[in-house]
């Protein structure tokens, strides 16, 4: 017998996590407004030209055990075209393997062609990545500071492109677009590679055009030393330092100036448990940055509406436990109580479901129409963008509950395996991850949704379905390949051994 009692408290509940979701998704459509609008307003920069002053740049390097890629973006520092005594390389070396000893071939050689190299190892791996970059900030003789991760190319011309973008005496930080060296990998490499062309082809431009908060995202990069030193430098209390510090620099009245024609390609993960790490790590260090830097946005002389947007930036990762509500609240309101039996109520959560669903998808699509030629093509992956967004809602949960409670969070490192094109192997590389657990408990969520799905089939609430079809394969696929994948990665050990 339903428990009638419980229903209410039940669906208020369901349909507050609705709402939620329904916010997050129309801010998409404010952020493509804002593109709009300012991509009419803007121009490109024009690159350094001969003669022109080149102001001393440092270039940072931090690597932990990447020696599949830490030659390549070594190399890649290399060739940067500015004056060599104007220009001044740091390998930000914490790793505990042969990477250290690729590094450093790969720094002498840069040595002997008359570049400014230095090769720094510290004793403890304090404070992670953000420990590193302050560390060489001890020595860095730069007034600007480029950052670059371990899987990243820069192009040759990245320098000149950038450093034009500093006359504004207020810009802190240049952030540049993220490139794909490996879209083409998989159905998996296919799908981030449309999120992160969502988040640099609008997001970051509408943010930055529309006076908004926005941040530096942690490479492809070039901050003012000055600017750094100001908003109190790297620290580590957050997994997302260059969030803080990308906040904190603009409370300061820094600017963050994006640039969407410069474009840095970078090595997307092909392992399903690595991309699971990473952004694990991106929403725990959100959440506990949102925690931090909430008081000050609060206090700051800006308006409402763009502390409302700045809390949306920040907490946008909180769409994955809202997901993961409405999936486990389904099957117990199905049985409680007959609050489905009102069509209004299905009218309801139909549309609230449509719009929270419409509005990311409706960025993503015009985020590769402004990419350019080819969106059609690329778009293919858009259906499994959805799933993956769906079928990481449980692990992303986990590491946003560690941030509200306060549990310290080790900083994992997403995987590289050098992986440069569509094709090569990661199967037999060291650093693979496992996670089948993970994958297990993804693959009885997706059984569960199935089942809130055939319930709400039997009850003809079909309006419904459709969204419960989506949760159930996003869980299945998601489950499904980090299962595969680390029963993969089991045997390969068992094989070498």
């Amino acid at each position: 017998m339903p428990v009638t009692w419980l229903a209410y408290p039940l669906f208020a509940v369901y349909v507050t996590a609705l709402v939620l979701l329904f916010a997050y998704g129309v801010n998409c459509y404010v952020l493509i407004l804002y593109h709009r609008i300012g991509k009419r307003r803007t121009r490109p920069l024009p690159p350094l030209q001969p003669g022109d002053p080149q102001p001393p740049v440092t270039v940072q390097l931090p690597i932990y055990n990447e020696k599949y890629v830490a030659r390549r973006v070594i190399e890649a520092a290399g060739r940067l075209r500015y004056r060599p005594d104007r220009l001044q390389i740091q390998v930000l070396d914490d790793s505990t393997d042969e990477t250290t000893e690729v590094a450093a071939r790969a720094v002498s050689a840069l040595r002997a062609r008359g570049l400014t190299v230095e090769h720094i190892r510290r004793e403890r791996r304090i404070g992670y990545k953000a420990g590193a970059l302050q560390e060489g900030l001890r020595t860095a003789t730069g007034e600007f500071v480029a950052v670059f991760d371990a899987d990243f190319v820069p192009p040759e011309d990245f320098l000149e492109r950038t450093i034009p973008g500093f006359a504004d005496p207020k810009v802190g930080v240049v952030q540049t677009r993220w490139g794909h060296l490996n879209r083409e990998y998989s159905p998996l490499t296919g799908a981030q590679a449309i999120g992160i062309d969502g988040h640099f082809g609008v997001e970051q431009g509408a943010r930055c055009w529309g006076g908004l908060f926005l941040n530096f995202n942690g490479t492809a990069g070039v901050w003012r030393a000055r600017a750094i030193a100001d908003a109190g430098g790297w620290t580590h209390d957050t997994l997302t330092e260059d969030l803080d510090l990308s906040y904190r620099a603009q409370l300061r009245g820094w600017r963050v100036l994006f640039l969407p024609d410069v474009v840095c390609p970078a090595e997307l993960p092909v392992q399903i448990a690595g991309f699971k790490a990473q952004q694990r790590r991106w929403a725990t260090g959100t959440i506990q940055a949102t925690l931090k830097l909430a008081p000050a946005i609060l206090a700051a002389r800006v308006s409402p509406w763009v502390k409302l947007q700045a809390f949306l930036h920040t907490t946008h990762y909180l769409v994955h436990p809202l997901m993961l509500a409405v999936v486990l609240l389904s099957i117990p309101l199905m049985l409680a109580g007959p609050v489905f039996g009102f069509p209004s109520n299905v009218l309801l959560v139909g549309s609230l479901f449509a719009l929270s669903t419409s509005g990311p998808t409706g960025l993503y699509i015009y985020g590769e129409r402004q990419l350019g030629p080819g969106w059609a093509r690329r778009l293919r992956y858009l259906p499994f963008m959805m799933l993956l967004g769906i079928g990481i809602a449980f692990s992303n949960t986990r590491a946003i509950w560690s941030a509200l409670t306060d549990r310290s969070v080790e900083f994992v490192r997403t995987p590289k395996f050098g992986i440069a094109s569509n094709e090569g192997a990661w199967l037999g590389k060291a650093y693979r991850l496992r996670g089948f657990w993970d994958g297990v408990a993804e693959l009885c969520l997706g059984v569960y949704a199935l089942c809130g799905l055939w319930l709400f089939v039997h009850s003809t609430h079909y309006l419904i379905v459709p969204f419960l079809v989506i949760y159930t394969l996003g869980f299945m696929w998601v489950g499904g390949l980090t299962t595969v994948q680390a029963l993969l990665a089991a045997r390969a050990v068992h094989t070498a051994e």
